[in-house]
């Protein structure tokens, strides 16, 4: 251990809700490399924005909220959104000084001497006294399975290894799941592909009506009693349901969101029903969402017998050294700003109330 290198506090991650609470550290005090870290596997600044399929322009961003301390202005709604806030989180970080690491991928989170925690990590260990872990879900796919799956003759591909529609031209293309994803690949393929079928396996919500700040507290409400209990937390968008614009309209009225009931089973050239209705598929896009990225925590132990991790409010019930940001309800761009301001303030208290070892 004489090369572990001891900080306050470590942050990983550094997406929005990294960055969010990389700030309201420095706001608070503390100092980059000397009081705090930001460890962020990705090659470049962006987060997880920077993996986005090009046709993901800005202009079809849902809800993106700028980071504290700084607004997002003049983007150019048509540029892809992965180089507008690419460049807006590389702009960030530098105003701020926030002297994020990368890449550097966390493998293990650990119990160290003294009441500390070791973040064990492909550039060495870090000694820390708190850390807010702002991991998101990008590099967790949820892929479901079904039987005769590994017998498709076809491509399978998840949201996160969308390309855009034009690898897609004169195929016929199932789209699974009843999400923003899901939809926006639809209207998107529709144009290209020889076919397109949608299924999901509840008949998708539409939202009537704007989005007020009453809806969206409820909203953030039911996911907050999930990981109070220690259930693995859903999405926000998943209770908010899907906001009925034009575009998805349009859709309607074209028969392309014209949705299917889930098929029970896959073969070697397409989709089956138990009722003896088949699809015939070149591709299945699973756009069946994400789990939270937190492998690298299982040495702590703090998953609760449901399945999550039991929080109070950003923190771990089961160790209030760690704090999830953009986990559970802060899992959204104005929810993570929020939650990372929370966390430092509950890391300020901690360590005031138990000083560093002599």
């Amino acid at each position: 251990m004489n090369n572990t290198r001891e900080v306050e506090v470590v942050v990983i991650g550094a997406g929005q809700a990294g960055l969010a609470g990389a700030y309201h550290l420095r706001r608070s005090g503390f100092e980059p490399d000397r009081d705090f870290v930001v460890l962020d596997h990705s090659p470049a600044p962006g987060g997880a924005w920077q993996f986005r399929w090009p046709s993901l322009t800005y202009g079809k961003v849902h809800g993106m909220h700028a980071l504290p301390g700084m607004e997002l202005t003049d983007a150019d709604p048509a540029r892809p959104s992965a180089e507008v806030i690419g460049a807006y989180f590389d702009r960030y970080e530098r105003t701020f000084d926030l002297r994020v690491r990368r890449p550097v991928d966390v493998r293990a989170v650990r119990e160290g001497p003294g009441g500390r925690l070791l973040v064990e990590t492909s550039d060495g260990v870090w000694s820390t006294r708190a850390l807010i872990n702002a991991t998101g879900t990008w590099d967790r796919p949820f892929w479901p399975r079904y039987p005769g799956q590994e017998t498709f003759r076809g491509r399978q591909l998840h949201t996160a290894q969308y390309p855009g529609p034009e690898e897609f031209a004169g195929q016929r293309v199932v789209v699974v799941g009843g999400g923003a994803s899901g939809t926006q690949h639809l209207l998107e393929i529709a144009s290209h592909a020889a076919a397109t079928t949608w299924v999901t396996r509840r008949p998708p919500v539409f939202r009537e009506g704007p989005f007020d700040e009453e809806a969206g507290r409820a909203a953030v409400a039911l996911v907050e009693e999930r990981v109070r209990q220690g259930l693995p937390p859903r999405s926000v968008v998943s209770v908010t349901g899907l906001p009925l614009n034009d575009a998805i309209r349009q859709g309607i009225e074209d028969g392309v969101l014209d949705r299917q009931p889930m098929f029970d089973r896959i073969s070697p050239t397409g989709v089956d029903w138990a009722d003896g209705r088949h699809v015939d598929a070149d591709v299945i896009v699973w756009a069946t969402g994400f789990r939270a990225a937190i492998d690298h925590l299982a040495p702590l132990r703090l998953r609760s017998p449901g399945g999550g991790i039991r929080m109070e409010g950003t923190r771990a019930a089961a160790d209030p050294r760690v704090h999830l940001v953009g986990y559970g309800p802060s899992a959204s761009t104005i929810g993570a700003n929020r939650a990372g301001r929370a966390a430092v303030r509950d890391i300020r208290r901690l360590l005031e109330r138990e000083p560093a070892a002599a």
